[in-house]
């Protein structure tokens, strides 16, 4: 258990459950001393958070987690200490949203094509912005099968392969790229995301690589060599191998560490704030930021 988690999503994220102000809560009750809600590609909910740490016993470092491609690769990269009120990230919020909400049309249907139905009017009540997402879908389509016994959901149920995080491993399984629900989303290029979260005053991270990228060197010196300063080497997704492999790789590129759990809350239940081991590195991670950013 570590008390810093610089990764977590509040409800602004379409995959996100709880509110800033549950967040920070739900924060102090872990024992954390910093942290940072980086919403996907949004900035919303900083400042009602900042406002609420105010009075109390723990530290906000702005941020943001921008979703981007280099090559035919998605990937995420997360922004701190950025200027939350840089007009950019608006623009690119609002870019996503108008394409989400036609891409998810796309992906219900063929959701459906392959054998997998829900209701529309529980869509409805999870659906935020008219955006329907892979975990929405599947949240959807468990309730749908009340008796289990969809062969395609199986593995999502309890006790199944995939039943750890059974929403976000659907989404993996299904609407991933290259997955059979695929739609498209086009994002800002890796260079476009670093312009942006430096322009703001923030610094560029790369998130939990072992998710995008694994351990593909070549692509990994290809993805900094467009100006990543960090990496996300303490993650829940990283097996003790990969954290190996992720904290030789940032020590040789002259990288700095961070660490953070990407805690959503439901599409994500096994993982919790503050739940990452970051081998008592939690100082020199904060010092190595302050080198970027100012952290109080």
């Amino acid at each position: 258990m570590s008390y810093i988690d610089l990764h977590m999503h509040s409800y602004i994220s379409d995959d996100g459950e709880f509110s800033p102000k549950e967040l920070v809560d739900l924060c102090l009750e872990k024992k954390q001393k910093y942290f940072a809600i980086a919403d996907h590609n949004s900035i919303k909910a900083i400042e009602e958070a900042m406002d609420y740490c105010l009075d109390k016993e723990i530290k906000i470092i702005p941020a943001i987690e921008l979703d981007c491609t280099i090559g035919e690769v998605n990937l995420h990269v997360l922004g701190y200490g950025i200027d939350y009120k840089t007009s950019a990230f608006d623009k690119i919020e609002e870019d996503i949203i108008m394409q989400e909400q036609e891409a998810s049309k796309k992906r219900m249907k063929l959701v459906r094509e392959l054998g997998i139905d829900f209701s529309d009017e529980i869509i409805e009540k999870l659906s935020r912005n008219g955006v329907v997402n892979g975990e929405m879908i599947a949240e959807a389509a468990m309730l749908y099968d009340k008796d289990k016994k969809n062969p395609l959901l199986q593995p999502y149920y309890k006790n199944g392969s995939r039943s750890d995080n059974p929403y976000v491993n659907f989404y993996w399984d299904f609407c991933a790229k290259g997955k059979a629900a695929y739609a498209e989303v086009k994002y800002i290029s890796l260079k476009e995301a670093i312009e942006v979260i430096e322009k703001s005053g923030g610094v560029p991270v790369l998130a939990h690589p072992g998710n995008n990228v694994k351990e593909d060197e070549t692509l990994l010196e290809e993805i900094i060599s467009q100006g990543i300063k960090g990496m996300e080497v303490y993650s829940s997704y990283h097996s003790k191998e990969q954290v190996e492999f992720y904290k030789n790789f940032a020590k040789k590129h002259n990288l700095f560490l961070t660490c953070g759990s990407d805690f959503h809350g439901k599409t994500k239940p096994s993982i919790s704030i503050g739940g990452i081991d970051c081998e008592d590195n939690e100082e020199n991670i904060l010092s190595s930021l302050r080198k970027f950013i100012e952290i109080d």
